[in-house]
């Protein structure tokens, strides 16, 4: 016996954050709308964003400013975020029931930190708005025709084929699937595979904000230290190829944190053609707010002020306690030395190692830590302001299944409410 009706206005395929705003917005457009969710309930995934907490979007008054993080995708997105911003979305989950507060950096949760109050939104808004949910079905593929239209023969889509063969007829089908990150909550690139079937390119999935693995032996006795207001660059031939500021963590085998999660998408892409390049390194500055002359003149006062003090025993004001072992290892001075007595050489030494500590980045954790995934269905082939296939009529995408992504912040979860909004609201 089939389960659902004979057609559908819209049929969205993935119950994430943006699959579920997609449904929600055609909904209220007054259309028949059929979620279908191969896990046990929507937005999975959404659960665990923000370390549970959701960081919904980042908060800026200028439009321009937010799109500018978007490398190569801020033209894409230029359109659907014009027509859904995140001052759009803060007031949509407000309105919901969930107050919201702007956090350091500019990041965007909700005040009772929990994301479960975000999905909750999100289900009454299917609710509201009589979107059909299906969960616990997966979509093999997709029902495609060819036809004239203008003179000319074109790809429509006509609906979609279950596992197990059972057929749902939609006028408009939307490819919401997400990417290949954290695989157990679903996201095994379902959604590349039905589009690479009708002719899309698919830009090579790469994890993104994801932790790295470093080489040095001395990682398991930082596990857990916490650095903030550092500087982190990433050099490869000698040459310093990206950076950021801000905060980062150790782990047992490498690092994670903002920093680091930001720039492991540039550390992906040289890993990827490291065998032309240098090895890859990554060099950490502890006292970014000050040059190496300021430093030296910071030596100074606290070698005076510890002067009879053995070198392991004076440098509690410079660095936390963990890091001081390793320091101490790594700049080759005798730890037993007392402070009067050491070198201007010896000085100058420490103050280069605080400014430029160096560890050698072996490889990214990969998509079972990944945040996110960069790359996927190529952009340039759907309609910016529609979500549209350029392709395919009738069919659409929305979210991470799109070759777009950005940094830490709030900025990917917009890319999901925008293009999310836009595909629900299209016309078909």
């Amino acid at each position: 016996m089939c389960r659902f009706k004979m057609v559908y206005d819209v049929i969205v395929i993935g119950g994430g954050p943006a699959g579920m705003m997609t449904a929600g917005r055609a909904g209220q457009l007054g259309r028949s709308v059929l979620l279908l969710e191969k896990n046990d309930a929507p937005g999975i995934k959404l659960l665990m964003t923000g370390k549970d907490r959701c960081n919904v979007t980042h908060y800026t008054d200028d439009l321009e400013e937010l799109i500018d993080v978007y490398d190569e995708g801020k033209r894409f997105l230029y359109s659907s975020f014009s027509r859904f911003d995140n001052r759009m979305v803060m007031d949509f989950f407000e309105r919901g029931g969930v107050k919201l507060r702007v956090e350091r950096g500019r990041r965007v949760f909700p005040v009772t930190n929990r994301s479960a109050d975000i999905r909750k939104v999100l289900l009454n808004f299917l609710k509201k708005n009589n979107v059909v949910i299906q969960t616990g079905v997966e979509v093999a593929d997709l029902l495609v025709k060819i036809v004239k239209l203008k003179k000319e023969d074109r790809k429509v889509v006509k609906g979609v084929v279950l596992v197990g063969g059972e057929k749902i007829v939609g006028k408009k089908i939307v490819i919401a699937t997400g990417g290949l990150s954290y695989p157990q909550t679903g996201s095994t690139g379902d959604g590349y595979k039905l589009a690479e079937k009708v002719g899309h390119s698919i830009i090579p999935p790469r994890p993104a904000l994801t932790p790295i693995l470093l080489g040095e032996s001395f990682l398991s006795d930082l596990e857990g230290l916490s650095l903030r207001n550092v500087k982190i660059s990433i050099w490869q031939d000698e040459k310093r190829v990206a950076e950021r500021f801000g905060e980062a963590l150790f782990t047992k085998r490498g690092m994670s944190g903002p920093i680091i999660l930001d720039l492991s998408k540039k550390i992906g892409e040289l890993l990827e053609a490291r065998s032309n390049f240098g090895k890859l390194f990554l060099k950490i500055d502890f006292k970014p707010a000050l040059n190496e002359a300021i430093l030296d003149k910071r030596l100074q006062r606290d070698f005076l002020k510890y002067g009879r003090k053995q070198f392991k025993n004076a440098l509690g004001d410079l660095l936390p306690t963990k890091m001081i072992p390793v320091i101490l290892e790594r700049s080759g001075i005798n730890p037993e030395k007392i402070v009067s007595f050491l070198t201007k050489d010896e000085r100058r030494r420490l103050g280069f190692l605080l400014k430029n500590f160096t560890l050698t980045v072996k490889d990214l954790v990969g998509f079972s830590k990944a945040i996110i995934t960069a790359g996927g269905v190529d952009w340039r082939e759907v309609d910016s302001k529609t979500m549209e296939s350029r392709l395919v009529k009738g069919l659409c995408f929305a979210g991470e299944v799109l070759n777009l992504d950005g940094p830490t912040g709030g900025y990917n979860l917009q890319i999901a409410w925008s293009t999310g909004w836009a595909a629900g609201s299209g016309d078909f």
